[in-house]
C-alpha cells in the first residue's frame, strides 16, 4: 500500500474515531456538570457512574450500551455494564437521576432486560441501583415493538445467581419493582423511597397529601412493610454492605460459597470454648436476653451480618462465618416477645431460608421461643398459613441443618425451628435446663380441665429438662453452652463430603408450593 493511501486510511479512520470520542463523551457527560454539582452537593450522594466506579474493583468496568438514548438522554439515564468485585465478576445497572429523573426509556428497557439476561448467561451476581421515575411518559408518544422485559428476567434468576438492589433515592412505579424481586435490598436513609406511584400520583389518585419518606422510605419498607432488608446512612456504606453481602455467596447456584480463612483476613477460625455464653443466657427461661450476643459470640469474630434488623424483630436472621465457612442463621431473640413467631416473622424467615438453600448456605437454627403468637389478631392476619410457610421452607432445605434449643421451645414454634428427629438435620442438640413441651404446662392444664395432681405432674414434666428427649433421640445429645461453637463446626466437618466438595453442584429445584 502507498503511503499516501495509508495517510487517506488514517485520516478516514480518525474523523470516525473522532466522532465516536464526542459521542461517547455527550453520553458519559450525564445530566451536565451543572446537575451534577446540585446532585452531589450535600455530600452523601454519588452519581451513578461514581457509584459504579466505587463498588467495583478498580479499572474493571466494561459499559454496555453507552450510545443508548442519544444526545437528548445521555446514557439514556442507565448505566449498565460488567466489571469486578473482589476480582468475581458482576453485572451492574444504576439509574441516572441526572438525566429526565432517572425515567426508563425505550433504549434503558432494553438495556435493562440485556443485563438481567446476561447475568444469567453468564452466571454472575446482578446488582441494580435505583433512582427514578419509572418509564417514561413520553414513551407512549413513540410507536415500539414489544420487546423482552427486565422483570420476567430477575424471576427467572430468582434462585441461581445472587441479585441485590440499592434504592439511593426515590424510586417509583417499574424500577421500584425492582427491589422486591432482588434477593438483598438496600435503602439509603433519608433519601431512598419506593413506592408504586409517587406522591403526585396518590394525591390525583386519592386525594391523600403524603410525602415521598412517609409513603415509601425507608422507615416503612426496612421496618414495617419487609419490601426491603436493611438501612445505612449514606451511598457509601450501601456500597460496603453489598460487598459485604456477596462475599457469603457463591457467584452462582452451580457453585459452592467461597471459603475465608486467614488468607482473607479471618483468624478466628479454630474450635474454642464459648465460656461467655455462661453469662449471656439466663438458665431461667423467663428471663429476656439479647441473642445477637450470642451470635457474636459463636460464630467468627466479626462476620455476623443481621439481615433485616429492624423488621419482625422477634426474629433474628443472619449470615456468619463458621470456622470459614459461610453459614445462615436463624435465631429467636427472647429480647423481643420473648421470641414469639408472629405472621412477619415467619414470613421473613421464610424468604431468608429460601435464599440460603438455594445458594448451599448451611443454616444454623437457635430454638428460644413459647410458639407462635396466639390471639386474633394473629389469627386474622394469618398466623397459620406464614407458620405453615416457614415449616415447609425449612423441610425443603437440602444443605446441612443444625440445630441448638438454648431455651425453651412449645409447639409449632419448635417445629418451624427445625427441632423436628429425622427432618434431615445433620445435628440436633440441646443444653441443659431446657423447657420443651406441645404449649406450656400451665396452659394446657387448664384447656383440658385437669386436676392439681396431672397439672402438677405436667408442669414437673416441662421443666424437666432435655434428658427424656434425649433418651428417645430426639436430640443427637445434650450440650454444655460452652461447647457451642465446637459442636456446629463438628456438624460442619459431619456434613463435609456434601458440603465442602469441590465437585459440581446444581441449583436446587422443588416441584408443588409453599402454602
Amino acid at each position: 500500500m502507498t503511503t499516501t493511501a495509508t495517510n487517506d486510511n488514517r485520516d478516514a479512520w480518525q474523523a470516525l474515531l473522532d466522532e465516536l470520542t464526542r459521542r461517547r463523551a455527550e453520553a458519559r457527560a450525564m445530566g451536565g456538570p451543572e446537575k451534577l454539582a446540585r446532585y452531589g452537593a450535600d455530600g452523601r450522594r454519588l452519581h451513578a457512574r461514581a457509584r459504579i466506579a466505587a463498588l467495583l474493583d478498580d479499572d474493571s468496568f466494561t459499559e454496555l450500551g453507552t450510545l443508548a438514548g442519544g444526545p437528548q438522554a445521555p446514557a439514556d439515564a442507565y448505566v449498565a455494564g460488567s466489571g469486578l468485585l473482589d476480582g468475581r465478576p458482576v453485572f451492574v445497572g444504576a439509574e441516572d437521576f441526572t438525566v429526565q429523573g432517572g425515567s426508563i426509556g425505550p433504549g434503558a428497557a432494553a438495556k435493562r432486560s440485556r443485563l438481567a439476561r446476561l447475568a444469567g448467561q453468564e452466571r454472575a451476581p446482578l446488582i441494580t441501583m435505583l433512582e427514578g421515575a419509572g418509564h417514561r411518559a413520553t414513551n407512549s408518544l413513540a410507536g415500539h415493538t414489544a420487546s423482552p422485559g427486565d422483570l420476567q428476567a430477575l424471576v427467572d434468576l430468582a434462585g441461581l445467581v445472587p441479585t441485590v438492589a440499592i434504592v439511593h433515592g426515590p424510586s417509583a412505579g417499574h424500577g421500584a419493582l425492582t427491589a422486591p424481586l432482588a434477593d438483598f435490598t438496600i435503602m439509603v436513609e433519608g433519601t431512598a423511597a419506593l413506592f408504586t406511584a409517587g406522591p403526585p400520583l396518590v394525591a390525583a389518585a386519592t386525594g391523600e397529601r403524603v410525602d415521598k419518606h412517609t409513603l415509601g422510605g425507608s422507615a416503612v419498607h426496612c421496618v414495617v412493610s419487609g419490601v426491603a432488608h436493611n438501612a445505612v446512612p449514606d451511598d457509601a456504606a450501601a456500597l460496603r454492605l453489598t460487598r459485604r453481602y456477596l462475599s457469603y455467596f457463591p457467584p452462582n447456584a452451580w457453585q459452592r460459597p467461597p471459603y475465608a480463612g486467614p488468607e482473607a483476613g479471618n483468624t478466628d477460625i479454630a474450635p474454642r470454648p464459648t465460656d461467655a455464653l455462661l453469662d449471656l443466657i439466663p438458665p431461667d427461661a423467663r428471663r429476656p436476653y439479647d441473642i445477637r450476643a450470642v451470635l457474636d459470640e459463636v460464630f467468627d469474630a466479626r462476620t455476623v451480618l443481621e439481615i433485616q434488623p429492624a423488621h419482625a424483630a422477634s426474629i433474628v436472621t443472619a449470615l456468619a462465618r463458621l470456622g470459614g465457612h459461610a453459614v445462615a442463621v436463624v435465631a429467636n431473640q427472647p429480647a423481643v416477645r420473648a421470641g414469639t413467631i408472629d405472621v412477619d416473622a415467619a414470613d421473613k424467615a421464610a424468604r431468608f431460608l429460601q435464599v440460603a438453600g438455594a445458594f448451599h448456605l448451611p443454616v444454623v437454627f437457635l430454638a428460644d421461643n413459647p410458639g407462635v403468637l396466639a390471639g386474633t389478631a394473629s389469627e386474622r392476619a394469618g398466623i397459620l398459613r406464614a407458620a405453615a410457610r416457614l415449616f415447609a421452607a425449612q423441610h425443603r432445605l437440602r444443605v446441612p441443618k443444625l440445630h441448638v434449643t438454648v431455651r425453651k421451645a412449645f409447639g409449632f414454634g419448635s417445629s418451624v425451628m427445625a427441632m423436628n428427629p429425622f427432618d434431615a438435620q445433620t445435628v440436633s442438640y440441646a443444653l441443659p435446663g431446657v423447657t420443651l413441651g406441645g404449649i406450656p404446662a400451665a396452659a394446657g392444664a387448664a384447656t383440658a380441665k385437669h386436676d392439681a395432681a396431672t397439672t402438677e405432674r405436667l408442669r414437673a414434666n416441662e421443666s424437666s429438662g432435655p434428658w427424656r428427649s434425649a433418651s428417645a433421640l430426639s436430640y443427637d445429645d445434650v450440650i454444655a453452652p460452652t461447647e457451642v461453637r465446637d459442636a456446629l463446626l463438628a456438624g460442619l466437618t459431619r456434613a463435609g463430603n456434601r458440603h465442602h466438595s469441590t465437585g459440581p453442584v446444581e441449583p436446587v429445584r422443588h416441584t408443588g408450593y409453599l402454602p
